[in-house]
């Protein structure tokens, strides 16, 4: 990389302009721009919408860099020419910025790597100026198995080293005693992430529960926000073996009476012939509580009924989805001479036009 003068395909991203907020917006004002936005462009939101999804990563990555101050300190000091002050201070010896700690050649290489997020759902700028690795080759500690790929076509982190002039790097004091096969110190591998599965009723995906589930013998309580959803992931930072997160995934078990579709809820309601025929108030059972509907006259079998609001709470966001109920109507069997003469008499009274 040494003599160039960008990297392709790595344009700086003004996370300002992201959020919509000024580059002297306060915390709180970082804080309420990025919950605005992440309400607004929610995959629960906008399910489908790919546009929607992009600008909730983006909204996401720039939370992630101006909603923490050590991270927006060093976006703020490099800015647009992150990628040149950094070589710059490489080659004179210095630090600052995302390659602090890297000394000139044949002095003590530190490498220091923070993050929280899944390294898939950010944006290659961020990974290169927060020293997350890109590079397409494996890449082998020494303990054991290759980890991470890139797509083909962008320099990884070694390359960008090796530009500087500074070779392999090792991750902090703890790899100051390993070496690769060229001698140089060489970066431990990262934590691995693990999974647990946690089962929950409707009732609890709709009013929010906590779990506890067991990671090698250790017993950890998880909360589960309402809304959540089969493959809805809960993250507990650094839980895994190992110091890895562990991701509590969520299976919903079915339910008796209602069928899920993202928010909204379905249900079956059964209606005698009398309230069909004549119309009726009915009592329809929501996960909410109990809700009186009046049903027309003359309402026929398979008539949906939409219950505003009365469906599942949106996940991480604001406002429910819809209850749909509908109408089946069960005819009186078993009847007697006398009900069945009095039907006839009915029928013949009522003048209904053949429906085949």
């Amino acid at each position: 990389m040494a003599g160039s003068a960008s990297m392709p395909g790595m344009d700086y991203k003004d996370y300002y302009a992201v959020l919509g907020v000024p580059k002297t917006a306060s915390q709180a004002e970082i804080k309420k721009a990025f919950r605005k936005l992440a309400r607004q462009h929610h995959p629960d939101a906008k399910p489908g919408d790919t546009v929607a999804e992009r600008r909730f990563k983006e909204v996401n990555e720039a939370n992630e860099v101006l909603g923490d101050p050590a991270k927006r300190k060093q976006y703020d000091e490099l800015g647009a020419n992150w990628e040149q002050i950094s070589r710059a201070r490489a080659a004179a010896g210095g630090g600052g910025g995302p390659f602090a700690g890297f000394g000139g050649p044949g002095g003590n290489v530190r490498y220091e790597f923070h993050t929280t997020g899944d390294p898939g759902e950010f944006s290659d700028f961020f990974r290169v100026f927060f020293g997350e690795d890109m590079g397409p080759e494996t890449v082998r500690t020494t303990q054991g198995p290759a980890r991470g790929t890139r797509p083909t076509g962008g320099p990884g982190f070694e390359e960008i080293l090796a530009g500087m002039g500074l070779g392999s790097y090792g991750a902090g004091q703890a790899g100051a005693g390993a070496s690769g096969s060229q001698g140089g110190p060489v970066r431990q591998g990262r934590p691995q992430p693990a999974e647990a599965q946690a089962d929950i009723s409707l009732q609890e995906a709709y009013r929010g529960t906590t779990r506890v589930v067991d990671v090698d013998g250790k017993r950890l309580e998880v909360t589960i926000p309402p809304g959540a959803d089969t493959g809805t992931r809960v993250r507990l930072t650094g839980k895994a073996p190992g110091g890895g997160d562990l991701f509590v995934v969520v299976r919903l078990l079915p339910d008796a009476r209602f069928t899920r579709r993202g928010a909204d809820l379905e249900r079956e309601l059964a209606l005698t012939l009398e309230e069909a025929l004549l119309g009726a108030e009915v009592k329809v059972d929501t996960l909410k509580g109990s809700v009186l509907l009046k049903i027309p006259a003359g309402t026929q079998s398979g008539r949906t009924f939409r219950l505003t609001g009365q469906g599942m709470p949106r996940f991480k966001a604001n406002g429910h989805g819809d209850l749909y109920a509908r109408a089946r109507v069960i005819l009186p069997t078993d009847l007697s001479d006398e009900a069945q003469d009095a039907a006839r008499r009915f029928f013949d009274a009522v003048n209904q036009p053949n429906p085949r």
